[in-house]
C-alpha cells in the first residue's frame, strides 16, 4: 500500500481558486495512477479526476471539465488538483487515491479500483 496525505483545502469564495496536493509515500509513486475524489456528508463519494502512472493521460467529472486540472510530479511523489472558478456545489471532502497500474496510459474512475486512499481535505465554497 502507498500511504497519501491531502492538504491545501480551505474555505474559498465563490470564483477563487484553490490548489490541492497528495503527497504519497512507502512505494513507488510512478507505478501508481492517481484519482481524486469527493464526498459530501450523507452522500456517495464521487469521482473528480484521474491520472495516469505516466502522467499523460487524463480525465474529469463532467461537473469539473475545464475548470479543474490534475497533474503529477513523480520527482516529487506529489499528484496536484487546481481548482479554478469553484462554485458552492464544489463543496466536499476531497480525497487522494491511487492505484497499481502495470500500463503507463491507463486511467482509472471507479472508486473499487483504489486501494490506497487518503485522509481528505475539506473544501468549503461561500456563496
Amino acid at each position: 500500500q502507498v500511504q497519501l496525505v491531502e492538504s491545501g483545502g480551505g474555505l474559498v469564495q465563490a470564483g477563487d481558486s484553490l490548489r490541492l496536493s497528495c503527497a504519497a509515500s512507502g512505494r513507488t509513486f510512478s507505478n501508481y495512477a492517481m484519482g481524486w475524489f469527493r464526498q459530501a456528508p450523507g452522500k456517495e463519494r464521487e469521482f473528480v479526476a484521474t491520472i495516469s502512472k505516466s502522467g499523460f493521460i487524463t480525465d474529469y467529472a463532467d461537473s469539473v471539465t475545464g475548470r479543474f486540472t490534475i497533474s503529477r510530479n513523480n520527482a516529487k511523489n506529489t499528484v496536484y488538483l487546481q481548482m479554478n472558478s469553484l462554485k458552492p456545489e464544489d463543496t466536499d471532502v476531497y480525497y487522494c487515491a491511487a492505484t497499481y497500474s502495470q500500463y503507463a496510459m491507463t486511467i482509472f474512475r471507479g472508486i473499487s479500483e483504489f486501494g490506497s486512499w487518503g485522509q481528505g481535505t475539506q473544501v468549503i465554497v461561500s456563496s
